[in-house]
């Protein structure tokens, strides 16, 4: 246990790629977000709709930088990190609501919504692209191997695959 407080993690950091990809989807919602709550509510709907997209797109940026950072130097400060980074971002959340939330273009109701939406929407269709394979940790390799072996492994079907040499058949011996 002693050991996890003071291990580092030297990995790729693939935090920060996760939150760029994160990053790059919000900027293919927003403008269709921000249209829709400015035809419902104005302009202060198209307003407040960006200011809580900027607001989740900060979240998760902060959350990586956090995470990849604390993890270089501890195991256990990483863990810190998780617990109680998510507590200080959700008072970062509400700080930026609070100082907003007089403000002339501010709509209470479709910054919430868009607010709530926008993390957990794009959480769920980043699920999609994450690979949850120690292989692979991160995004999910791009390419016409990675493509081809998912087509393979969704058909069903095992002989798309390379085989795979044994050490023996190889000439390598086991010690």
């Amino acid at each position: 246990m002693a050991d996890l407080v003071v291990t580092r993690l030297d990995g790729p950091a693939v935090e920060g790629a996760l939150a760029k990809d994160l990053v790059r989807r919000a900027v293919i919602v927003a403008p269709v977000a921000v249209i829709v709550f400015g035809l419902i509510w104005g302009f202060g709907g198209a307003v407040s709709t960006a200011y809580a997209i900027a607001i989740v797109v900060v979240n998760f940026l902060l959350a990586a930088a956090l995470l990849s950072t604390s993890a270089r130097i501890s195991l256990g400060l990483m863990m810190g990190a998780a617990l109680f980074g998510y507590v200080v971002r959700l008072g970062l959340i509400f700080l930026a609501f609070w100082v907003a939330r007089d403000a002339s273009w501010m709509k209470v109701v479709p910054f919430g919504i868009t607010l709530v939406v926008t993390h957990l929407g794009l959480l769920f269709w980043e699920m999609r692209y994450v690979s949850a394979s120690l292989a692979f940790p991160g995004l999910k390799p791009a390419g016409a191997a990675a493509a081809a072996g998912s087509t393979a492994a969704a058909a069903g079907t095992a002989g798309a695959a390379e085989p795979v040499q044994s050490r023996e058949s190889s000439g390598e011996k086991e010690s």
